[in-house]
C-alpha cells in the first residue's frame, strides 16, 4: 500500500503500518522482520530496494493493540482468524472501519497465507489486488476528497476534470494488476 500511495504521489496523506493479531512473531518483546521470501518477493515487484525501500529493511512485527481503532480509518485483517482477533482485541468493530483484504477485490475469501502454502506469488496476487481496490475505494469516497486533493499538489491525481468527475481507473498510475 505503501508503494500504491508512494508512486501516485500521495505519500503525505495516507499513515500506513502493519501489525500482528497474535504474538507468533514477536519473541521476548522484539518482533521479527520480514520474512526474507516475503522480502524477495517485495524485491521482484521493486519494493525494499535501494531506490524504493518503504521502510522495509528496518520493519519488525509488533502487536496490534485497543488504540490502534481510534488512528485509523481502514483495519485490513487477512483472513478469518485475522477477522477474529482484531474484533476481539478492539471489542467490537461499531466505526464500521475493519475490512478483511479480499473485501476490496472481486473475489471473497481469505489472502492465501505463504507461511502454509509456500505459495508468494498467490500472496502477492491477492494483497496487490486488495490494496488497490482499497486505494480506489478512498479515492472515489467523498470524505476523503478534500484531502486528498489538498496533498496531490503536482500529482495530478484527479485529472484535469478535478475530483467531481474523476474516475480513479483513468488516472492510477503504475496499476500492476488488470482493472475489470
Amino acid at each position: 500500500m505503501k508503494d500504491i500511495v508512494n508512486k501516485q504521489g500521495l505519500s503525505q496523506a495516507f499513515h500506513i503500518e502493519s501489525s500482528a493479531t497474535h504474538t507468533d512473531e514477536i519473541w521476548n518483546g522484539v518482533g521479527s522482520p520480514v520474512y526474507p521470501p516475503a522480502r524477495a518477493k517485495l524485491r521482484e515487484h521493486g519494493i525494499g530496494t535501494a531506490d524504493n525501500e518503504l521502510g522495509v529493511s528496518e520493519k519488525r512485527a509488533r502487536l496490534t493493540s485497543r488504540a490502534d481503532y481510534g488512528k485509523f480509518d481502514f483495519i485490513l485483517g487477512m483472513d478469518s482468524a485475522n477477522m477474529r482477533n482484531l474484533n476481539g482485541i478492539f471489542g467490537g468493530d461499531p466505526d464500521k472501519k475493519v475490512y478483511k483484504m479480499l473485501d476490496f477485490t472481486d473475489r471473497s475469501g481469505d489472502v492465501a497465507d505463504p507461511w502454509y502454502t509456500g505459495n508468494f506469488d498467490a500472496t502477492w496476487r491477492d494483497v496487490s489486488e486488495g490494496c488497490h481496490g482499497l486505494f480506489r475505494k478512498i479515492l472515489t469516497d467523498p470524505r476523503y476528497a478534500s484531502e486528498l486533493v489538498e496533498y496531490a499538489g503536482d500529482a495530478d491525481v484527479f485529472g484535469d476534470a478535478g475530483y467531481d468527475d474523476y474516475d480513479p481507473r483513468d488516472n492510477l498510475k503504475y496499476d500492476d494488476f488488470p482493472k475489470g
